[in-house]
């Protein structure tokens, strides 16, 4: 229509504002759609269109009213798709059968605004839907079918079959599931998966291209109705650098997100960001990966992950370093998601730490009354259910925690990091997880001392911070404590650390003997000691 020229025009890309071309309150709709629901003619259209508008006033209200009943009476019809001797579009038949496919939907929408007299096009073009394979190019005749109606001087769009449900992948069975994002579609949003036979349709300034829309990412609703606005990249196929391909998602608010590499949650290095998240993916061997993206709302607790995002990474070259370790989980590294389970302020931000001499060291401010159990995990199996607690170790400062790392040999490591409230008795819940490489072979550094329960939280050891100690020596001992009577430290002799300026010191020969003892009388008037560190001596 030539009228179309004068009206407005949303602008591409989208500007992220609303996912309607139009504003609506669906809580307004409330008591029409219930209405629009529950009638039930079948004689004539006419006298469906009579009785579905007895409860609307406005022509929003006419169209609302139309759609509602639509998508959930009509059902697509796979038998009339694919044998199409057995399939009429006619709206009275579409009606008394309560199926067909897109033409049908779009017809009997057209006459039942018509009726109710309310200007509708029905329109045809290419579409982003059932069997449609990601990059691929359209030709030949139309293969979809949606309407544009007027309404307040300007054309909408929608689409009532993609509003009524979905097709299973095997096209065999149709599932009605009520879709809100194809009503009044934002044209920005809706030119995503339709291209409209004539681009004015597409109702957008400047129009794309039959091109542009073969090589743009295809966004399914769940995307937008999860309150996700923009994908880097926003093509589909992605071409890897020095064997590594970057993805990154902006949302309006917290979500959570997984994904999978050719079906597994592998090869992949994701991080939750405060509105949205990133991830670097390094596919272990060449060729073409398909990647799926998911998402869920954080408040959701037991909703399910949905596909929001599917890439191919066409991968040229490995990158072998960036081998991850198989007990490394998605999402790496601290986020909102931590901080909400009470780890605030962490020193290293990033996901990965490097550490060239083996060491290494993070603090957290702990926002909740919580115990932390750290593990360190490694592929090559040097470290076992018994040593992964060793070689970290945990030092308390007030509601600071700082964790102490010495590692066992270059390579990479996981630590991963649990949590349980104080209170419960129960098991730790994992909270998350950081990556730690170290490509110094010379690094080979002895667990920690063996700490017994009698250790309290706030204790330190300032020396010795290792595991293992030299035979036939003198060994420093500083230890910070309080509340206590005594300090021993027991080797083939006793010798008594001194207290000074809240610290215990003295020296231990480890002459004769395979481990080192240290033990504390809590109390002055009892002469029962407890061990609280373990040492182990060198052989000679």
């Amino acid at each position: 229509p030539q009228t179309m020229t004068t009206l407005f025009f949303p602008a591409y890309p989208w500007d992220k504002s609303s996912l309607k071309s139009m504003p609506v309150d669906l809580e307004q709709f409330e008591k029409l759609d219930a209405y629009a629901l529950k009638v039930n003619v079948k004689n004539s259209v006419e006298e469906l269109v009579t009785a579905l508008l007895k409860q609307a006033r406005t022509d929003l209200e006419k169209v609302r009213a139309i759609w509602m009943w639509i998508c959930h009476h009509i059902e697509y019809d796979i038998v009339g798709y694919h044998d199409k001797s057995r399939l009429s579009s006619k709206p009275l038949d579409v009606l008394q059968t309560g199926k067909s496919i897109c033409e049908g939907y779009a017809g009997l929408f057209e006459q039942m605004c018509s009726i109710a007299g309310i200007r509708c096009m029905k329109l045809s073009g290419y579409s982003k839907g059932y069997g449609y394979k990601m990059g691929q190019t359209f030709t030949g005749d139309s293969d979809h079918a949606w309407n544009a109606v007027y309404l307040d001087g300007r054309w909408h769009l929608l689409d009532s079959t993609w509003g009524s449900g979905t097709v299973d992948d095997s096209f065999t069975k149709f599932t009605f599931r009520y879709n809100e994002f194809y009503f009044l579609t934002h044209p920005a949003l809706f030119i995503n998966n339709h291209f409209p036979d004539n681009s004015n349709w597409q109702l957008l300034k400047p129009t794309l291209t039959l091109k542009e829309f073969e090589n743009n990412m295809l966004h399914k609703s769940n995307f937008y109705t999860l309150g996700l606005l923009t994908a880097q990249p926003d093509t589909a196929v992605i071409h890897t650098e020095n064997g590594k391909a970057s993805i990154s998602v902006d949302c309006r608010s917290a979500t959570l997100f997984k994904f999978e590499l050719k079906g597994a949650e592998e090869h992949g290095l994701m991080t939750l960001k405060k509105h949205g998240m990133k991830l670097d993916i390094y596919p272990q061997k060449t060729g073409s990966h398909n990647l799926q993206i998911f998402a869920k709302p954080s408040k959701a607790s037991g909703e399910v992950y949905n596909c929001v995002l599917e890439y191919v990474i066409e991968c040229k070259s490995v990158n072998k370093a960036m081998r991850f370790p198989k007990d490394l989980s998605q999402p790496v590294g601290p986020s909102w998601f931590t901080e909400r389970q009470g780890f605030l302020r962490p020193s290293h931000p990033d996901p990965i730490i490097h550490t060239n001499d083996g060491r290494c060291s993070l603090t957290f401010t702990l926002g909740k009354d919580i115990s932390v159990l750290a593990l360190l995990h490694s592929d090559n199996g040097s470290l076992t259910e018994d040593t992964n607690k060793k070689h970290v170790m945990q030092i308390h400062r007030g509601n600071q925690i700082e964790l102490k790392i010495h590692l066992p040999h270059a390579g990479n490591f996981v630590l991963k990091i649990y949590a349980k409230k104080r209170s419960d008795p129960g098991n730790y819940d994992y909270i998350f997880n950081y990556l730690i490489t170290c490509l110094n072979t010379e690094v080979k550094w002895p667990a920690f001392p063996q700490i017994y329960k009698n250790w309290a939280e706030d204790y330190e050891i300032v020396e010795p911070l290792s595991g293992r100690l030299p035979a036939n020596r003198n060994v420093q001992f500083k230890l910070k404590m309080h509340g206590i009577a005594k300090v021993l430290v027991q080797a083939d002799d006793t010798a008594p650390l001194t207290q000074n300026r809240g610290y215990w010191e003295g020296t231990c020969n480890t002459a004769g003997c395979r481990e080192v003892i240290v033990m504390v009388q809590e109390n002055a008037n009892h002469s029962f000691y407890s061990h609280v560190l373990k040492y182990e001596v060198e052989s000679q």
